[in-house]
């Protein structure tokens, strides 16, 4: 989701790999090792919870989790919890990392110290004040001065255990002075709305005693305003601090008056003092990203370079090939340039053109497309994306059996447990890679056609350079398909959506002997033994020595390397595609049923979206995905609670809450495209709900009133479009940009390789340029067209920083901006936070 700043949409991501902790501190009990898991949270929301490592101080999670931001946060925090069966699951310590500073930790493995972590530091939100200082005249006739402190609204406050209830307290501080005064509560809202105004007195004349003794005037900028914001609480521990700012009274200035937004802060000296050291420390590699997309028009140039990429000769000299040569990891190239081919229906020519190059560089069958190329990177990218529910579809069954079964397949002997018989696991094990063997080579008829075309180019292409290998049209496919594809998606099935996990070790230990016998059934090499280090795998391997399993490997790659042939057919099965708990609000199906919220288990198949009072349990509602005529966002006010949304239907609508945005944004993303193809989808909709005879956005009375708001989620259902161009075509001039040295130095090969025709000086030996000439006038082109971007950046920068002005909403006063505002204040100008 993209926030709108003057023309420009701001997207931000961030993937994070939780690598592992150590060093946590021992349970006080006798048992000393503990139960640990890790969640990753914007602010206070939790967004990310990995599995639990039982009995252990340093715990392994190996975990990856990429989600966009649909929101502004300040931090991007982690937890480490341990779990209590009896009680609620108790904090250990924390990571938090401020927006600004993720940058020193981008792309690199680096421990943090975990942190104590106390109510009172735990804040988020922002609060709007205004104060005014004017002068009353007593009865006696003395000048005396009144603050009025006008509390407004706040924005973003952290929802407790399910519920917000906020109210604010303010106080004066100063010499002699303990007034406080609250506003009212107001209940189930992180966005409340005080409008309250308070006074105090600031001046007192010299007659003012107190226990006997005179007080001088008070020193107006030695006062500061306290404003805490709290949660009302039931709970016999009391209301929870939400967070709090302080106020010099200095900043009202000679005006008398300020207005403006504070982000809260954390009580002070409000955390136990425990030492850092104690707590342990967290591995964790933060890629934040954050693109400022500008107008389509602006990335005509670039665009038009990277699209006309295929039809470049050599395709060496083409803008995307250069691209891969001058990124660090070719990994870095492919994402991108595969994201905007498929946006334009043109990644097959790409890829055929790339991979054609790369054959006719090899000079050994036997070797490929076994390097990390570009080629390699491009196909691996365009199957994780076109391919995802065809894996689905063919893999996620049988995982979901083997992680749930947990038979022992161990047939190492010397890892086998004394429990344990080696004939019986290897037993196990064969059933289940026979039956994945089994799924997988009958799955060609649904292979995605954008991969069929793939790989009758690779087969075309490898047959026709090394024409007296037979088994070369086959090896150049299996490459990819066994080797990249379905084999790793068995090994680590978390990191292809097929578990929400990583296994547990025996499971991933199971999963690591069938990953390895498919990869090798399929890799259709000559000796099969020799692929094996271990004497064991060697032996297990017999079983699978018969040619009706080489014949069966052949008649798929046959299958899904024919062009055209096949399309992706209806599933008949249903496929699983997501499930967790929510909370839903009851659809009134009954006449005279209460319409309360209550907590159930969802279920997305790609032939219904069904909820259930637990796992497990019968349906209670069953919704076709015919019948989802629409799923949108529902807004906070209509019951006063975040993240919702609503499932639209014939009848009515299905109110539901999401346990966090990005949670929130998955299920509407997945709903909508699943029930895209609906033909009686709405083009508008109802943002608000239903409540007491009328809708509260348009105020219609009657329940069948047509939408009033345009609906968002008309995507066709075609990955083709299922990619934002401008996004992926700003990506590609942030990597043209970083590495612009590179793109200099490699017009310098060009020239030298033109006017020297001998051996490459080794500093230009990295790049493959065939032809420099062409390549020299890409390369021209590319670093014209990024300059232009460049400009465009720099005025945005510039303009914004213009602008800027610290304490309004979009920029609120912080801990370190309160200087800036200041020296903004008397000098009348304008800073960026």
């Amino acid at each position: 989701m993209a926030v709108e700043e003057e023309g420009l949409r701001v997207f931000q991501s961030v993937k994070i790999k939780i690598g592992e902790a150590k060093n946590i501190p021992p349970y006080p009990g006798p048992n000393k090792m503990r139960d640990c898991y890790c969640t990753v949270n914007l602010d206070r929301e939790e967004v990310f919870r990995t599995k639990i490592v039982e009995k252990s101080l340093c715990p392994f999670y190996g975990e990856d989790f990429y989600c966009e931001i649909p929101r502004t946060f300040r931090h991007l925090s982690f937890y480490i919890f341990d779990r209590d069966v009896f009680r609620r699951d108790s904090s250990i310590g924390k990571v938090a990392v401020k927006k600004e500073d993720l940058q020193k930790y981008h792309g690199k493995d680096t421990w943090f110290q975990l942190q104590p972590v106390s109510a009172d530091s735990e804040v988020q939100g922002k609060v709007h004040l205004e104060l005014r200082l004017s002068e009353v005249i007593t009865d006696s006739g003395v000048i005396s001065h009144k603050l009025a402190t006008r509390v407004l609204e706040c924005q973003g406050l952290p929802i407790i255990n399910g519920q917000c209830d906020p109210y604010a307290a303010v106080s004066l501080l100063g010499p002699s002075r303990s007034e406080a005064k609250k506003t009212k509560v107001k209940r189930k809202t992180n966005n409340p709305q005080f409008e309250e105004v308070f006074y105090f007195e600031v001046t007192r004349p010299l007659s003012y005693t107190k226990r006997q003794f005179d007080v001088e005037e008070e020193d107006v900028d030695k006062l500061a305003l306290r404003v805490d914001l709290w949660n009302a609480s039931n709970l016999k521990f009391g209301d929870e601090f939400l967070g709090g700012v302080r106020v010099p009274l200095r900043v009202l200035g000679q005006a008398g008056v300020h207005d403006a937004w504070y982000f809260l802060q954390p009580r002070e000296n409000g955390g136990k003092s425990v030492k850092v050291e104690d707590l342990g420390s967290l591995r964790l590699n933060i890629v934040y990203t954050e693109d400022h997309v500008f107008p389509s028009e602006h990335y005509n140039p670039l665009r038009d370079l990277l699209l006309d990429s295929a039809n470049v000769e050599p395709v060496s000299a083409s803008t995307a090939h250069i691209l891969g040569e001058v990124c660090r990891e070719k990994q870095e190239a492919a994402i991108p340039l595969v994201r905007l081919f498929l946006h334009y229906g043109k990644v097959v020519p790409f890829i055929s053109a790339i991979a054609h190059a790369e054959v006719n560089r090899t000079q050994d069958p036997n070797t490929i497309f076994r390097g990390n190329s570009l080629t390699s990177k491009c196909i691996d990218e365009t199957m994780k994306l076109a391919g995802m529910h065809y894996l689905q579809v063919t893999l996620k069954p049988i995982v979901d059996e083997i992680c749930t079964e947990h038979k022992p397949c161990e047939i190492d002997p010397v890892k086998l447990k004394e429990s344990e018989n080696l004939e019986t696991n290897r037993e196990n094990l064969r059933q289940y890679v026979d039956r994945i063997f089994n799924v997988i080579t009958t799955s060609g008829v649904r292979c995605p056609t954008v991969m069929c075309d793939i790989f009758f180019s690779l087969r075309e292409s490898a047959a026709t350079r090394f024409q007296v290998d037979q088994d070369v049209r086959y090896t150049a496919v299996s490459s990819f398909i066994f080797l990249r594809f379905f084999a790793p998606a068995i090994l680590s099935p978390n990191l292809f959506h097929l578990r929400p996990h990583h296994p547990d070790p025996a499971t991933s230990r199971t999963l690591t002997l069938i990953s390895k016998t498919i990869q090798t059934l399929g890799s259709l090499a000559k000796s099969k033994s020799a692929n094996f280090k271990e004497s064991y795998m060697a032996s297990f391997y017999d079983y699978f020595n018969e040619q009706k399993y080489a014949d069966a490997v052949k008649n798929f790659l046959d299958l899904i390397s024919t062009s055209g042939k096949w399309d992706q057919k209806s599933i008949e099965t249903p496929i699983m595609l997501k499930e967790g708990f929510m909370i839903k609000r009851a659809q009134g199906r009954k006449r005279f049923g209460m319409k309360n919220f209550k907590k159930r288990w969802f279920r997305l198949t790609n032939h219904e979206f069904t909820y259930h009072k637990t796992k497990g349990e019968g349906a209670l509602c069953s919704i076709p995905i015919e019948n989802i005529l629409a799923v949108e966002r529902l807004e906070e006010e209509s019951f006063k609670m975040k993240n919702m949304f609503q499932v639209i239907q014939p009848e009515r609508a299905l109110y539901i809450q999401a346990n966090n945005c990005v949670e929130a944004r998955d299920w509407i993303d997945i709903l909508t495209k699943v029930s895209q193809c609906n033909r009686k989808r709405l083009s508008t909709y109802h943002p608000s709900a239903y409540l007491n005879g009328h809708w509260l956005c348009c105020k219609h009375s009657a329940d069948t009133a047509p939408g009033c708001t345009p609906c968002t989620g008309g995507l066709p259902a075609n990955i083709q479009l299922d990619v934002d161009g401008d996004r992926e075509t700003e990506r590609i001039y942030s990597l043209f940009s970083t590495y612009m040295t590179k793109l200099i130095k490699m017009q310098e090969a060009c020239g030298s390789k033109s006017v020297y025709d001998g051996p490459e000086q080794e500093e230009y030996s990295s790049f493959v340029i065939d032809d420099p000439q062409e390549t020299y006038k890409t390369l021209k082109q590319i670093i014209s067209a990024v300059q232009t971007l460049e400009q465009q950046h720099t005025k945005y920068k510039r303009d914004k920083f213009k602008k800027t002005k610290i304490g309004s909403q979009e920029h609120p006063i912080g801990d370190k901006s309160f200087q800036c505002y200041v020296h903004q204040q008397a000098e009348n100008s304008t800073y960026s936070i």
